[in-house]
């Protein structure tokens, strides 16, 4: 039995049907069944490794996949209003629990990036991201529309307190993907070419100093630039898994990277889809995710409200970056940083918090008439 909607249907689901990018909603579902095809293949061989049951980890991404569905496709239901609302409260409780990290956190592997509360493991960093990107983007587009309003100073000012506060885990590379949202959202507001240049002049500043302050950072740099002078075996072994896997792939379930490589079901996943079902997957993963970015750009260019442009763009940004920087690091094509492939790598903080942004980009994309649900 199937639901359809007229166009005369005036019901919330109705309004919905008829006004969101219903392509983009077939794109990230099939995104989303590609992750879980990839988390089945690669999962189950990592859990066996580490002494846990098979399908510990499969059991556990499927526990977060309906409600992430749930979320994305209920927050595309919300007008720009409403959205920019849920942002602002979900900015500050992340911000509270990122708080929080450095003090009663766990440490993984030299770093504090997560909280156990009533049993569930959460990374408020991934959350801090779409809301940053929402509330940013109203502060920029309020500074324009009223010059005495200083938007301006607070998005600065709120950059700089998380920032501050992803250095203390630390994670550079979440810090790197804020500022980039930043610049990109200032950069459309208007941003001053003084400003411009004075960025330009000082990213690879900034980029030196993290060198020398953090140690793992100086540690990935060094081995992606010397991969025989320190331990580059799962880039390498990853890169190997792409060759043997040539066009087709060697089939499922006949992949070997899964067995040696400790991160195959998170940073190097795509490895574990290229050696399994070869390259044509990749391509189409590629693909996916250039639709998703592109479309979402293309329908800002008939819209009015610079709200709705810098938010949409500041989202957009997060999601293409997150998942470049991933394939690159697969790939030797940049430092390895341990950043999820979005709705395809393993873990639950992140497939909940990339629903709940792309669910703002469906709201913010959708078709609308005059100022519905704006407000400035």
């Amino acid at each position: 039995m199937s639901i359809t909607f007229g166009r005369t249907d005036t019901s919330v689901l109705g309004r919905w049907w008829w006004t969101v990018d219903r392509w983009t909603i077939a794109a990230l579902l099939l995104l989303i069944a590609v992750g879980a095809l990839l988390t089945m293949a690669a999962s189950p061989a990592v859990a066996e490794r580490i002494g846990a049951e098979s399908f510990h980890f499969v059991r556990r991404q499927f526990i977060f996949l309906a409600p992430a569905v749930g979320v994305m496709l209920g927050v595309s239901l919300l007008t720009p209003r409403q959205v920019r609302r849920m942002a602002v409260i979900g900015l500050l409780v992340s911000v509270l629990m990122l708080m929080l990290v450095p003090l009663i956190g766990p440490e993984v592997k030299g770093a504090r990036r997560w909280l156990n509360l009533v049993g569930i493991s959460i990374q408020p960093s991934e959350f801090v991201k779409p809301c940053f990107a929402v509330v940013v983007a109203w502060m920029f587009a309020n500074a324009r529309l009223d010059p005495g309003f200083p938007g301006r100073i607070i998005a600065s000012g709120v950059l700089g307190l998380v920032a501050g506060l992803l250095l203390l885990q630390p994670d550079v590379g979440q810090t790197a993907i804020l500022c980039m949202i930043w610049a990109v959202e200032f950069f459309l507001a208007g941003m001053p070419l003084i400003l411009v240049v004075a960025i330009g002049l000082a990213t690879p500043v900034l980029a030196v100093a993290a060198y020398q302050i953090f140690p793992h950072v100086q540690s990935r740099v060094d081995r992606f630039l010397d991969p025989s002078g320190g331990d580059g075996y799962q880039v390498a072994t990853a890169l190997h898994a792409f060759r043997n896997g040539g066009l087709f792939g060697c089939g499922p379930g006949e992949g070997k990277v899964k067995l040696v490589l400790p991160d195959a079901h998170t940073d190097f996943i795509l490895a574990v889809g290229g050696e399994e079902f070869g390259l044509l997957l990749c391509l189409l993963v590629v693909a996916l995710f250039a639709f998703i970015v592109l479309r979402g750009l293309a329908r800002l260019i008939k819209e009015d409200s610079l709200f709705v442009v810098l938010a949409t763009a500041g989202l957009l940004v997060q999601f293409g970056f997150q998942a470049t920087v991933n394939m690159a690091s697969t790939l030797r094509l940049m430092p390895a940083k341990g950043m999820t492939l979005p709705f395809i790598s393993y873990g639950g903080s992140s497939m909940l918090a990339l629903a709940l942004a792309m669910g703002m980009v469906l709201a913010l994309t959708r078709t609308r008439y005059g100022q519905e649900g704006l407000d400035t």
